[in-house]
């Protein structure tokens, strides 16, 4: 069958977190602004999914252009600031055209040891993406990042749904240890060597979108605190990863930033926590599952 829909029930695997930690905390923030589509960039079609919803069609989004400005601008500073004051280290899933645009971001986020993956290209899904350009999208995402970050990427995650072939693609590029592209676990998994890192849409800054249930700052960090007690409590017995989702335009907002901070207060409180970058989290497993199908 093409689903597995039993993972690893009735037989978790035990933690092998580092120093006898109980559970993997993954920050995730992602670099999209300048990658969304906008007809003034030469792109088919404007984005229309955001805080304001609606499209233009036939002209330049400038309204949308601007919504998604506020992120480099502005959002980014507060996130790192947050992050900086507590000793804590991200993964920064970054769009190839946002780096390509927004290079100053990237070389500080790495000068302050965070670690830089890949988000595609544009912000885009890969669903109905053509083999042959979906290879190229890798390649030339891949080779970009690296370039601007001064390190090869390591890890991938496609935004909403991939094609049937990326995984396999990424695989055939070579360089990537992990992709991030599976919500069905709170453990990572092995396919051969290479890491399945699963994401979380509910542990995510994408829910102050509309409709999306959250509204005041407390309403992030109420949610993302009582997941993360809850597996800090499963995980004294067995593997757990909890992965948080942050957009610049959004956590970075001023009455937002708040949620991070108390989040982040949240989880450094506890010894038993390791917040890493996915990179080190999927070399750990890797090194423990390695090859396991």
């Amino acid at each position: 069958m093409r689903r597995d829909l039993k993972g690893y029930f009735g037989a978790e695997p035990a933690p092998c977190w580092p120093d006898g930690k109980r559970l993997a905390v993954s920050f995730v923030v992602n670099v999209e602004e300048g990658s969304e589509l906008s007809i003034g960039d030469g792109d088919e079609r404007n984005e229309s999914r955001y805080e304001a919803v609606e499209e233009v069609k036939g002209g330049p989004d400038l309204c949308m252009e601007s919504h998604f400005g506020y992120g480099p601008r502005q959002g980014y500073a507060r996130i790192a600031k947050a992050f900086d004051a507590y000793g804590v280290k991200a993964s920064f899933s970054t769009c190839g055209r946002a780096a390509e645009r927004t290079p100053w971001i990237i070389q500080d986020a790495v000068a302050r040891g965070h670690e830089i993956s890949c988000h595609g290209w544009r912000w885009e899904t890969h669903a109905t993406m053509e083999e042959a350009h979906e290879r190229d999208v890798i390649a030339r995402t891949h080779t970009t990042i690296a370039q601007i970050a001064g390190t090869p990427p390591v890890g991938w995650h496609t935004r909403s749904a991939t094609s049937p072939n990326t995984r396999r693609l990424l695989l055939e590029h070579g360089g990537f240890a992990y992709d991030s592209n599976a919500y069905d676990d709170d453990i990572p998994y092995m396919h051969g060597d290479h890491v399945i890192m699963p994401y979380a849409f509910d542990t995510n800054d994408m829910r102050f979108s509309p409709g999306g249930g959250f509204v005041h700052a407390r309403d992030f960090s109420d949610y993302v605190i009582a997941g993360f007690d809850r597996l800090y409590a499963e995980g004294a017995d067995a593997a757990r990863i909890m992965s948080i989702g942050l957009h610049l335009r959004i956590i970075g907002r001023p009455s937002r930033i708040a949620a991070l901070e108390t989040v982040l207060a949240h989880i450094t409180a506890h010894s038993s926590a390791w917040i890493a970058p996915r990179r080190d989290i999927a070399r750990v497993w890797a090194d423990h599952h390695g090859g396991t199908p």
